[in-house]
């Protein structure tokens, strides 16, 4: 079997915060790009950070965005781009759902703004055209838009799509709003496949794949290809998603998928650091068992743009 990995890291700024605040000597003197040196050269990790433009409000403190990103790291961002990339996520954290109903223009200026920083700091090498919108769901408009900046694959929500039942309390979090302004037609809902019980019923949008659909691409290296926009969907998640596993089951978790073709996993950036609310001091315990349970099984890190050949 040609068994291949694809890592991904969503939530990625304050990485970019501290690189510029700290001005270590090299990106790698940073406690967050040790550890991923570490995994690539121990386990041959390769990563895409997914990136916000700027910082949130939520947590506090004075507003920073990729504009601000220093760029005495370039020629390291540069040459270590064979094994961490970057790409587009969302202008910031808050609101959840930020594409679900987005305007083909908000899609299009806030992944150039992210781009165009990462060329300035990082290189055109450094830059990948694979897409993990923040919460997945990606209006029509929205995956126009995207295609229209070069990406060719987007990652997809899955299941059955039911439409929105008109009450408020069947969603978490105040979603019904998010689902509501703006609503485009594609907008509805789904039944989430994931631990987290508090968001098991979640919204969707364009960038949904059916079970009819996901079947025969969850487990390979297949893409479903929409032939409306020409974008490429795939479900990127098929394993692990760390920050919701416990440190004494991640080896076991991914040794069950260890009989596919594809594995996507992933964990979120702000778990690593002490000052978010819901640190995990085990973060790069985790990765690392991950890491290794896939080197043991001959699993081969991939960059999703890889797995869209036409």
């Amino acid at each position: 079997m040609n068994r291949k990995t694809y890592f991904y890291i969503d939530d990625v700024i304050w990485l970019m915060r501290n690189l510029t605040l700290n001005a270590p000597p090299s990106l790698f003197n940073d406690p967050f790009m040790s550890m991923l040196k570490t995994a690539h050269e121990e386990y041959g990790l390769k990563v895409q950070l997914n990136l916000f433009y700027r910082t949130d409000f939520y947590y506090g403190g004075k507003e920073f965005t990729l504009t601000q990103m220093t760029d005495r790291y370039k020629k390291e961002w540069e040459d270590n781009s064979d094994w961490i990339k970057m790409s587009f996520h969302a202008k910031q954290e808050f609101p959840d759902y930020p594409y679900v109903n987005a305007n083909y223009d908000d899609v299009y200026s806030d992944y150039n703004d992210i781009k165009n920083e990462v060329l300035r700091f990082a290189s055109e090498k450094s830059w990948c055209y694979t897409v993990n919108p923040h919460w997945r769901p990606m209006s029509y408009d929205g995956c126009r838009a995207l295609v229209d900046c070069g990406v060719r694959l987007t990652c997809a929500t899955t299941g059955e799509k039911m439409k929105y039942n008109g009450d408020p309390s069947s969603l978490p979090y105040g979603h019904a709003g998010r689902l509501l302004q703006n609503k485009k037609p594609e907008t509805a809902t789904f039944i989430r496949r994931t631990r987290d019980l508090s968001i098991l019923n979640s919204i969707c949008s364009y960038n949904h794949l059916t079970d009819e659909l996901l079947e025969p691409t969850l487990t390979t290296l297949e893409c479903y290809k929409d032939e409306k926009t020409g974008i490429h969907i795939k479900t990127f998640l098929t394993a692990v998603l760390h920050n919701a596993s416990k440190v004494d089951d991640i080896a076991e978790e991914m040794e069950g998928y260890t009989d596919r073709e594809f594995i996507g996993w992933c964990t979120h950036e702000q778990y690593f650091y002490p000052e978010y609310y819901a640190y995990q001091s085990d973060y790069a315990e985790k990765l690392f068992l991950a890491c290794e349970v896939l080197k043991n099984h001959g699993y081969e890190y991939i960059f999703a743009d890889e797995l869209v050949k036409e």
